[in-house]
């Protein structure tokens, strides 16, 4: 073997080492993420790593002049701080998967061995790779795709969560807001019954009691409106916290009304079948079974941990004879010549020391005698049933969830209507008829409270149930995985109200 040969052994497994360099860019994974969460919830726009200052000069430009629902959404996808942490999950999934596709390091060993009697040292070296990595790499890294697969579903449903979570929290405030405008006009119309009463106790038709009577309903209406101005305030603060705003969230200015939700519905069965293609837990736990089954099979693979082949240089001293046998060489020479004849012999100083270069294959593998990976086999098999178990479990109860978010939105708009159509204009005509009955002596203070306590209540319920018909429509969405544009493309907007708080001509008190 030349001299060559231990630079080439040595230049071989550099090689190898860098051969085993790979990066992490979970940037397709973004996109892939961004993707998803934009079918999901219908936005244009999604945040993603590396994209904060666009992100935040988008959200200003969002936020000038005031948001409408899908503004506040899109806001809070991209501007959220705990869905911007969630996309380094994906970054993790990333690295994950780069270290499954990654070949073990290979092993180098070496040993100098020193003669007793002195002259050049034996050395050994040697270099093996665990080649059970390429039956093990498949099924490790399509177990690491799975998972990959899984954390990008899972973000665009946490992300799809988000977006409900703010649509309600936008409605909820909005009818906070409504209520807070209400209790206001609520608090103008216990006044009005108040001069009603002073002015007939002044004329000598009304009692005092009358009169304090009034006073009271206006005292509890003073107090009605500050309670409805703290959950106004309130449920704007809870916007800002999921918007990702840190400004006061008495700067929001709410633009949508409470919406009015159409009076019929895609039928649910086909909403159950759109369930079923478009709900991001079930991809999700479809990976979770994919990744459980890889990782059976990666499990079946280990069976043989480790078959380490490589290379092992050795070189050593190889002496001259030291002795010699003068009777066998002496038969040797004379049967060869004939004759008597003596051998020849070498001199001490002529006798060299020689130098060999050895290399050859070399094989070590662990025997699974003992411990054949049966409990980890087990395991992997369980959790396999498992994922498939759970997926069947969510699958079954979609079609449940689907017609329970289907009934509560039809149940809340029809509760709705009724107090809008029927309950409020029939409490205004008997607050009207008691207080020209009152005015006319003809009917007692206390009939017109009683008349006014209803009407002012069934103002309120009416915002109460088109507040939840409002939060229905997110749970909705997130029941059947789409917008709700893409199930009812026609949504009217509510009943506006100017900046006074009064309603539009034709349409119903509030």
């Amino acid at each position: 073997m030349s001299r060559e040969q231990p630079r080439n052994f040595l230049f071989a497994a550099a090689c190898l080492m860098i051969a085993g360099c790979a990066t992490v860019r979970p940037r397709p994974d973004y996109d892939r993420a961004a993707a998803r969460i934009k079918g999901a919830t219908g936005q244009a726009e999604v945040y993603q790593p590396g994209d904060e200052k666009a992100c935040a000069v988008r959200v200003d430009e969002l936020l000038e002049g005031g948001i409408s629902a899908d503004e506040a959404v899109q806001i809070c996808l991209l501007n959220n701080p705990s869905l911007q942490a969630a996309f380094m999950d994906i970054g993790v999934a990333r690295a994950e998967l780069v270290q499954a596709g990654l070949l073990s390091n290979p092993s180098l060993s070496a040993a100098l061995r020193l003669p007793s009697g002195g002259g050049l040292a034996n050395v050994n070296v040697g270099l093996a790779q665990n080649i059970a990595d390429l039956w093990q790499i498949p099924p490790r890294k399509r177990a690491a795709e799975r998972s990959l697969d899984r954390t990008i579903l899972d973000l665009a449903r946490r992300a799809a969560s988000l977006a409900a979570e703010a649509k309600a929290a936008y409605f909820q405030a909005v009818g906070a807001q409504e209520r807070h405008a209400i209790g206001q006009q609520n608090l103008g119309v216990a006044k009005t019954l108040l001069d009603l009463a002073q002015a007939r106790q002044q004329a000598g038709a009304a009692t005092e009691l009358d009169t304090n009577l009034s006073r009271s309903s206006v005292l509890q209406a003073e107090l009605a409106v500050e309670s409805d101005r703290l959950a106004a305030a309130d449920g704007r603060r809870t916007l800002a916290t999921l918007l990702g705003l840190t400004s006061d969230a008495d700067s929001l200015v709410l633009l949508d009304p409470l919406p009015e939700v159409p009076s019929t519905l895609p039928d649910v069965e086909q909403l159950v079948e759109v369930a079923m293609s478009s709900r991001l837990d079930l991809r999700a736990a479809e990976q979770v079974v994919a990744a459980a089954e890889a990782e059976l099979l990666k499990q079946y693979r280990r069976v043989f941990p480790r078959v380490d082949v490589g290379l092992v240089l050795e070189r050593g001293e190889r002496k001259a004879q030291g002795g010699r046998d003068v009777l066998a060489d002496t038969a040797r020479a004379s049967i060869a010549n004939g004759g008597l004849t003596a051998p020849e012999i070498q001199p001490r100083s002529a006798r060299r020391r020689h130098t060999d270069l050895i290399i050859g294959p070399s094989l070590d593998l662990e025997l699974p005698i003992f411990d054949q990976n049966q409990a980890q086999i087990a395991k992997a098999r369980f959790a396999y049933e498992q994922a498939d178990k759970t997926l069947e479990a969510l699958e079954r109860s979609v079609s449940q969830e689907v017609r329970g978010a289907v009934d509560k939105l039809r149940t809340a708009w029809k509760v709705a209507q009724v107090y809008r159509d029927r309950s409020i204009p029939l409490a205004q005509s008997n607050l009207d008829l008691s207080r020209d009955a009152y005015q006319a002596g003809r009917a007692s203070f206390l009939t017109v409270l009683e008349a006014q306590r209803v009407f002012l209540e069934s103002r309120s319920r009416y915002v109460e149930a088109a507040q939840t018909a409002a939060s229905a429509i997110p749970e909705l969405e997130q029941t059947v995985g789409l917008p709700f544009r893409e199930l009812a493309p026609t949504v009217p907007a509510g009943p506006t109200q100017d900046s006074a708080g009064n309603q539009p001509q034709g349409s119903s008190p509030r």
